[in-house]
């Protein structure tokens, strides 16, 4: 293999993991955020509610 290749293939590796780890991390501050906590409450309710 190239050199090239080798240099490309672990930048995409090492950068494409930081940027799952982030993306993972923002979700996860979304999802728990206080702020929130109503909102999906009251979207875990919706298949119990009776029309």
């Amino acid at each position: 293999m190239s050199d090239t290749y080798k240099t490309l293939a672990e930048f995409a590796q090492t950068w494409g993991l930081l940027y799952f780890v982030a993306a993972f991390l923002a979700v996860l501050v979304y999802a728990l955020a206080p702020s929130r906590k109503k909102r999906f409450e009251d979207a875990a309710r919706i298949p119990l509610k009776e029309d």
